[in-house]
Protein backbone atom coordinates (compact mmCIF):
# COMPACT_ATOMS: atom_id res chain seq x y z
CA UNK A 1 0.00 0.00 0.00
CA UNK A 2 1.30 3.44 -0.87
CA UNK A 3 -0.10 6.95 -0.58
CA UNK A 4 -1.04 9.08 2.40
CA UNK A 5 -3.44 8.97 5.33
CA UNK A 6 -4.62 11.94 7.34
CA UNK A 7 -4.98 12.80 10.99
CA UNK A 8 -8.73 13.05 11.53
CA UNK A 9 -9.09 15.41 14.49
CA UNK A 10 -7.30 17.41 17.16
CA UNK A 11 -4.36 19.78 17.01
CA UNK A 12 -2.81 17.92 14.05
CA UNK A 13 -6.06 17.61 12.14
CA UNK A 14 -5.51 17.41 8.38
CA UNK A 15 -1.80 16.57 8.59
CA UNK A 16 -0.88 13.64 6.37
CA UNK A 17 1.35 10.61 6.84
CA UNK A 18 3.16 8.94 3.98
CA UNK A 19 2.46 5.22 3.60
CA UNK A 20 5.51 3.51 2.08
CA UNK A 21 5.24 0.27 0.15
CA UNK A 22 6.43 -2.20 2.80
CA UNK A 23 5.35 -5.85 3.30
CA UNK A 24 2.57 -6.18 5.87
CA UNK A 25 2.08 -2.44 6.31
CA UNK A 26 -1.64 -1.78 6.56
CA UNK A 27 -2.59 1.47 8.31
CA UNK A 28 -6.06 1.54 9.85
CA UNK A 29 -8.41 3.24 7.40
CA UNK A 30 -10.39 6.42 8.07
CA UNK A 31 -13.64 4.60 8.81
CA UNK A 32 -11.99 2.27 11.31
CA UNK A 33 -10.16 5.11 13.04
CA UNK A 34 -13.28 7.28 13.18
CA UNK A 35 -15.18 4.46 14.88
CA UNK A 36 -12.33 3.67 17.26
CA UNK A 37 -11.86 7.25 18.38
CA UNK A 38 -15.59 7.68 18.88
CA UNK A 39 -15.29 4.77 21.32
CA UNK A 40 -12.25 6.32 23.03
CA UNK A 41 -13.22 9.99 23.07
CA UNK A 42 -13.57 10.15 26.89
CA UNK A 43 -10.41 8.13 27.58
CA UNK A 44 -7.71 10.05 25.73
CA UNK A 45 -7.06 13.36 27.51
CA UNK A 46 -3.86 13.09 29.55
CA UNK A 47 -3.47 9.36 28.84
CA UNK A 48 -0.21 7.44 28.62
CA UNK A 49 -0.43 5.30 25.49
CA UNK A 50 1.42 2.38 23.93
CA UNK A 51 1.25 1.80 20.16
CA UNK A 52 2.54 -1.70 19.36
CA UNK A 53 3.34 -2.61 15.73
CA UNK A 54 3.14 1.15 15.21
CA UNK A 55 3.75 1.20 11.44
CA UNK A 56 3.08 4.74 10.22
CA UNK A 57 2.02 5.65 13.76
CA UNK A 58 -1.51 6.56 12.66
CA UNK A 59 -3.22 5.37 15.85
CA UNK A 60 -0.71 6.83 18.28
CA UNK A 61 -0.46 10.11 16.41
CA UNK A 62 -4.24 10.47 16.33
CA UNK A 63 -4.22 9.92 20.08
CA UNK A 64 -1.59 12.60 20.68
CA UNK A 65 -3.46 14.97 18.40
CA UNK A 66 -6.53 14.54 20.61
CA UNK A 67 -4.79 15.32 23.89
CA UNK A 68 -2.91 12.25 25.14
CA UNK A 69 0.04 13.09 27.39
CA UNK A 70 2.50 10.78 25.65
CA UNK A 71 2.70 7.80 23.32
CA UNK A 72 5.36 5.08 23.13
CA UNK A 73 5.62 3.71 19.59
CA UNK A 74 7.22 0.27 19.13
CA UNK A 75 8.09 -0.65 15.55
CA UNK A 76 10.60 -3.06 13.97
CA UNK A 77 11.12 -1.33 10.61
CA UNK A 78 14.04 1.09 10.67
CA UNK A 79 12.48 3.05 7.82
CA UNK A 80 9.22 3.58 9.69
CA UNK A 81 11.03 4.38 12.94
CA UNK A 82 13.10 7.02 11.14
CA UNK A 83 9.91 8.56 9.74
CA UNK A 84 8.30 8.67 13.19
CA UNK A 85 11.37 10.25 14.74
CA UNK A 86 11.39 12.87 12.00
CA UNK A 87 7.75 13.69 12.81
CA UNK A 88 8.61 13.95 16.51
CA UNK A 89 11.28 16.51 15.68
CA UNK A 90 9.17 18.44 13.18
CA UNK A 91 5.58 18.52 14.46
CA UNK A 92 4.68 20.85 17.35
CA UNK A 93 3.97 18.66 20.37
CA UNK A 94 6.17 15.89 19.06
CA UNK A 95 8.00 15.78 22.38
CA UNK A 96 5.14 13.55 23.53
CA UNK A 97 6.41 10.82 21.20
CA UNK A 98 8.77 8.09 22.39
CA UNK A 99 9.84 5.95 19.43
CA UNK A 100 11.40 2.52 20.04
CA UNK A 101 12.99 0.50 17.24
CA UNK A 102 12.69 -3.21 17.89
CA UNK A 103 10.65 -6.39 17.87
CA UNK A 104 7.39 -6.01 19.81
CA UNK A 105 7.63 -9.38 21.56
CA UNK A 106 11.22 -8.69 22.58
CA UNK A 107 10.32 -5.23 23.90
CA UNK A 108 7.38 -6.61 25.89
CA UNK A 109 9.51 -9.39 27.36
CA UNK A 110 12.11 -6.81 28.40
CA UNK A 111 9.51 -4.92 30.46
CA UNK A 112 9.19 -7.77 32.98
CA UNK A 113 10.27 -6.59 36.43
CA UNK A 114 10.95 -3.04 35.33
CA UNK A 115 9.46 -0.19 37.33
CA UNK A 116 7.73 2.61 35.43
CA UNK A 117 6.72 6.10 36.47
CA UNK A 118 3.10 5.31 35.64
CA UNK A 119 1.08 2.54 33.98
CA UNK A 120 -0.31 2.74 30.47
CA UNK A 121 -3.91 3.89 30.06
CA UNK A 122 -4.40 2.99 26.40
CA UNK A 123 -2.77 0.26 24.28
CA UNK A 124 -3.05 -0.40 20.54
CA UNK A 125 -2.22 -3.87 19.15
CA UNK A 126 -2.44 -3.83 15.36
CA UNK A 127 0.01 -6.29 13.75
CA UNK A 128 0.01 -7.33 10.09
CA UNK A 129 -3.03 -9.43 9.27
CA UNK A 130 -2.48 -13.22 9.16
CA UNK A 131 0.70 -12.86 11.23
CA UNK A 132 -0.93 -14.14 14.42
CA UNK A 133 1.23 -11.72 16.39
CA UNK A 134 -1.68 -10.28 18.35
CA UNK A 135 -1.82 -13.54 20.36
CA UNK A 136 1.67 -13.39 21.95
CA UNK A 137 1.59 -9.58 22.11
CA UNK A 138 -1.56 -9.53 24.24
CA UNK A 139 -0.25 -12.31 26.49
CA UNK A 140 3.08 -10.54 27.05
CA UNK A 141 1.36 -7.21 27.59
CA UNK A 142 -0.83 -8.60 30.37
CA UNK A 143 2.07 -10.46 31.95
CA UNK A 144 4.81 -7.82 31.85
CA UNK A 145 3.51 -4.27 31.43
CA UNK A 146 1.90 -2.10 34.15
CA UNK A 147 -1.62 -1.09 33.10
CA UNK A 148 -4.02 1.31 34.75
CA UNK A 149 -7.17 -0.12 36.37
CA UNK A 150 -9.37 1.27 33.60
CA UNK A 151 -6.96 0.64 30.73
CA UNK A 152 -8.36 0.40 27.22
CA UNK A 153 -6.73 -2.27 25.02
CA UNK A 154 -7.54 -2.16 21.32
CA UNK A 155 -6.83 -5.22 19.16
CA UNK A 156 -7.30 -4.99 15.39
CA UNK A 157 -7.51 -8.23 13.41
CA UNK A 158 -8.69 -9.70 10.15
CA UNK A 159 -12.46 -10.26 10.31
CA UNK A 160 -11.89 -14.02 9.96
CA UNK A 161 -9.34 -14.29 12.79
CA UNK A 162 -10.16 -15.81 16.16
CA UNK A 163 -9.74 -13.74 19.30
CA UNK A 164 -6.46 -14.22 21.16
CA UNK A 165 -6.76 -16.70 24.03
CA UNK A 166 -5.68 -14.00 26.50
CA UNK A 167 -8.86 -12.08 25.64
CA UNK A 168 -10.70 -14.60 27.86
CA UNK A 169 -9.10 -12.82 30.83
CA UNK A 170 -10.41 -9.42 29.73
CA UNK A 171 -13.80 -7.75 29.48
CA UNK A 172 -14.84 -6.81 25.97
CA UNK A 173 -16.25 -3.29 25.79
CA UNK A 174 -16.82 -2.95 22.07
CA UNK A 175 -16.57 -5.10 18.97
CA UNK A 176 -17.34 -4.32 15.36
CA UNK A 177 -16.48 -5.66 11.93
CA UNK A 178 -15.75 -3.08 9.24
CA UNK A 179 -15.16 -4.74 5.88
CA UNK A 180 -12.23 -7.12 6.37
CA UNK A 181 -11.32 -5.64 9.77
CA UNK A 182 -12.47 -6.79 13.20
CA UNK A 183 -12.20 -4.11 15.87
CA UNK A 184 -12.00 -5.22 19.51
CA UNK A 185 -11.81 -2.99 22.59
CA UNK A 186 -11.10 -4.53 25.99
CA UNK A 187 -10.48 -3.55 29.59
CA UNK A 188 -9.40 -5.45 32.70
CA UNK A 189 -12.05 -7.58 34.39
CA UNK A 190 -11.08 -6.10 37.77
CA UNK A 191 -12.61 -2.75 36.80
CA UNK A 192 -15.45 -1.49 38.98
CA UNK A 193 -18.88 -2.15 37.43
CA UNK A 194 -19.54 1.53 36.81
CA UNK A 195 -16.54 1.65 34.46
CA UNK A 196 -17.69 -1.35 32.37
CA UNK A 197 -20.15 -0.41 29.63
CA UNK A 198 -22.01 -3.19 27.85
CA UNK A 199 -20.61 -4.58 24.62
CA UNK A 200 -21.91 -2.43 21.81
CA UNK A 201 -21.11 -1.46 18.27
CA UNK A 202 -21.48 2.03 16.93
Amino acid sequence: MTGKIRIISGCWRGRRLKVPDLPGLRPSGDRVRETLFNWLQWDIAGARCLDLFAGTGALGLETLSRGAAEVTFVERSRKLVAALRALAADWPGGEGMKVVQGDVAGWLEAQAGRSREAPFDLVFIDPPFSSGLEEPALELLLRNVPLSADVRIYVEQAASARLPAAADRLKMLRSKTVGEVRMNLFTLVENPPDRQPDVAAL
